[in-house]
């Protein structure tokens, strides 16, 4: 029987410690929060969108910082794999649109409760409130040195730490000065899934708009760099929402101050630009008398009209009947490549997910174990991986948590 150390209390270090323990081992659970999983009780807005019910295959798509990386961890401990632990906790789940997973209650505590459950269940020992300050390594031992003078020496130590996003949880980026000090490369952390910045005033204008149903294209320039569709959200500052978070990951190495990118909006991606057109002319025939502002409630949200007009160039007070073909066409191009400028994305600390962290190179696809450090191993964001909404996060830290914790 080993000693082990996890340090962190997150989806990824719960699942390590508990499979340790279910292993043999005599596990220590150490976080410095209060309470255990607190980012994960906010993921998915309260919902924790635990993870995704696409084929293994698509989930490596899914990851583009370093998936292939994740390869035998997702095989070893899957989606179906993680659904069936959840449900033997006594978590039911439901499949939502994308394929997201989340748990029937809606509720993100209630993962937290089945993850609490889970590590009771093999009893190992959890010392929350316990900030682990300097890690070093004794002959063949790991020496965790905490607050309040104490220190604790196992076998194995799992630092799931997390990133450096959301710090009100806990994720200050501890793990990377305790990876450098055993030599480890950190990849420079840097914000993913992250809000956008723009340019135009207008969008402003729409803060708390959701499209839903919206395709989107990011351009560096002229150039398209990533096409997605589903939902999007403006804020006081700019875009938001699943598909602007997935598109922010393309821009992790891109000098914002530099590039020229620009996300277009198609406002209508089911219609063509013909059968947008016709649709159009329809609306026109049945409002001919009316003015241009009032002639597009059936086809826009409310909110968007006058910036729709606005952006068009036509008078809002022009009788529809009045209108040029030249003018509804440019109108319908506008619907169809609604285009923004990105300035810059928002601060780290407001992105979901971090990219970069403890460099794959360095760190054992199958074990998770360090390839400089025998018996350390990492297990979930600390690790520079990171994949798009929509529970692909989550369940690479439930997969890296359980291949570090069989070890």
């Amino acid at each position: 029987m080993s000693k082990v150390v996890v340090i962190g209390a997150g989806p990824a270090g719960m699942m390590a410690a508990g499979i340790a323990a279910k292993s043999g081992n005599e596990v220590i659970l150490l976080d410095k929060n209060d309470k255990l999983g607190k980012k994960l009780f906010i993921t998915g807005k309260g919902r924790c969108n635990v993870t995704n019910a696409s084929d293994i295959e698509d989930f490596i798509e899914n990851v583009p910082g370093n998936g292939h990386f994740l390869y035998s961890a997702f095989y070893t401990f899957t989606n179906q794999n993680l659904i069936e632990f959840l449900n033997e906790l006594g978590l039911q789940t439901k499949v939502e649109r994308g394929n997201r997973v989340f748990p029937e209650s809606d509720r993100a505590s209630d993962v937290i409760d089945a993850l609490e459950k889970f590590i009771k269940m093999q009893k190992v020992r959890v010392k929350l409130r316990s900030e682990a300050r300097k890690i070093y390594k004794n002959n063949d031992q790991f020496i965790i040195e905490i607050n309040k003078g104490d220190a604790i020496k196992c076998d194995k130590l799992i630092i799931a730490t997390g990133g450096c996003t959301y710090q009100a949880t806990g994720s200050t980026g501890d793990g990377y000065r305790f990876a450098k000090d055993f030599g480890h490369t950190i990849v420079e952390p840097k914000p993913s899934l992250v809000p956008l910045v723009t340019k135009e005033d207008w969008v402003k204008g729409l803060q708390d708009l959701n499209l839903k149903n919206v395709c989107v294209t990011l351009m560096k320039n002229e150039k398209k760099i990533y096409e997605d569709f589903g939902e999007l959200l403006f804020t006081h500052y700019g875009v938001s929402g699943p598909v602007v978070l997935s598109s922010s990951r393309h821009l992790v190495d891109v000098d914002l101050s530099k590039e020229d990118v620009r996300l277009i909006i198609d406002l209508k991606p089911a219609l063509s630009f013909e059968k947008l057109d016709d649709r159009i002319v329809r609306d026109f025939q049945k409002f001919a008398n009316k003015n241009f502002i009032n002639s597009l409630d059936e086809l826009l949200p409310k909110k968007m009209i006058p910036v729709i007009i606005d952006l068009s160039r036509i008078n809002q007070e022009k009788k529809v009947n009045q209108i040029t073909k030249e003018e509804r066409q440019s109108l319908v191009k506008l619907m169809k490549n609604l285009t923004i400028t990105i300035q810059k994305t928002r601060p780290i600390n407001e992105g979901i997910i971090t990219a970069g962290g403890v460099s794959t190179d360095e760190i054992n696809p199958s074990t998770m174990e360090s390839k400089l450090v025998g018996g350390l191993y990492f297990a979930g964001e600390i690790i520079d991986v990171d994949g798009y909404t929509g529970g692909f996060n989550l369940q690479i830290a439930f997969s890296t948590g359980y291949v570090a914790g069989s070890e």
